[in-house]
C-alpha cells in the first residue's frame, strides 16, 4: 500500500509557538534589593518627619512653666532677664477679661500681643494674653486676675510662631518626600525589571522547530513536453 505524504511541499509553516524562556529572578536587573532600599528610605524620611513634629510639640508645650501656675487673684514671683520677652498664659473655661500687674517693673514693660497663640497641654488649654519685656534683670512678683475665678495663670517663653510653623512644615515635607521617593523607586524598578526580563526572554527563547515557509509561485516541476 502506497503512503501518501500529507505535506507534498514540505512541513507547514508556523506551528505551535515555543514555550517562553524561564528567566531566573536573580538575572533580572535592577535587583530586587531596590525594593528594600525604597522601604528603608521611606521609613527614614517618615521617622525624620515624626521627629520634627514631636520635638516641635514637646518644645512648645514645655515652654510654659505649668509647674508654677497660680490661680486668679493670687501672686507668684518669677525671675526675669533684661531684654528677654516672656509671655503670660491663662487657662480658663470662657473669655473672661484678664488683668495682670507687676508693680516693681517700669510702665510699658507689659503689652498685649498682636496675635493669639494657644497651646494644649494635657487637659488644659493655655492662651497667651500678655507679654513682658523687662528693662532689668531680677525677681518680680506677678499678680493676675480674671472675671472667671477658675482661671489659672502661668508664665512661659514667648512663642516662636515662625519657627513652630517651619518645623511642622518640615515634618510634612518629610512625609511627602517619603511617599514620593518610595513610590518612584518601586515604579522605576518594576518597569526596568519588566523590560529587562522581556529582553532576556527573547534572547533565550528556543529556535522554531518547523521549517521555513513554502516558496511562492508555481510548483517547482518541469513543464510538460517531450524530453530531448
Amino acid at each position: 500500500m502506497a503512503i501518501q505524504n500529507p505535506y507534498p511541499w514540505g512541513p507547514p509553516y508556523g506551528g505551535p509557538p515555543p514555550s517562553p524562556a524561564n528567566v531566573p529572578a536573580k538575572d533580572v536587573r535592577p535587583r530586587r534589593i531596590w525594593y528594600l532600599v525604597a522601604a528603608l528610605l521611606g521609613l527614614v524620611l517618615a521617622g525624620v518627619g515624626v521627629a520634627f513634629i514631636v520635638m516641635t510639640v514637646k518644645n512648645t508645650v514645655g515652654s510654659i512653666d505649668t509647674a508654677h501656675s497660680f490661680s486668679s487673684g493670687d501672686s507668684r514671683t518669677f525671675s526675669f532677664v533684661q531684654g528677654k520677652t516672656k509671655a503670660i498664659y491663662v487657662s480658663q473655661a470662657g473669655a473672661g477679661h484678664v488683668v495682670c500687674r507687676i508693680p516693681e517693673m517700669r510702665s510699658g514693660s507689659m503689652t498685649e500681643p498682636d496675635s493669639t497663640f494657644t497651646i494644649t497641654a494635657g487637659s488644659r488649654t493655655w492662651d497667651r494674653v500678655l507679654e513682658v519685656k523687662p528693662g532689668s534683670s531680677g525677681d518680680y512678683t506677678l499678680t493676675c486676675t480674671s472675671e472667671l475665678r477658675s482661671a489659672e495663670f502661668a508664665l512661659g517663653d514667648k512663642p516662636r510662631v515662625g519657627a513652630t510653623i517651619g518645623s511642622i512644615a518640615a515634618g510634612i515635607v518629610c512625609f511627602l518626600a517619603a511617599l514620593a521617593s518610595t513610590a518612584t523607586i518601586v515604579i522605576v524598578t518594576a518597569v526596568r525589571r519588566g523590560r529587562h526580563r522581556r529582553r532576556l526572554a527573547a534572547a533565550w527563547a528556543p529556535a522554531p522547530q518547523w521549517g521555513p515557509p513554502p516558496p511562492s509561485g508555481p510548483a517547482p516541476w518541469s513543464p510538460a513536453g517531450p524530453v530531448s
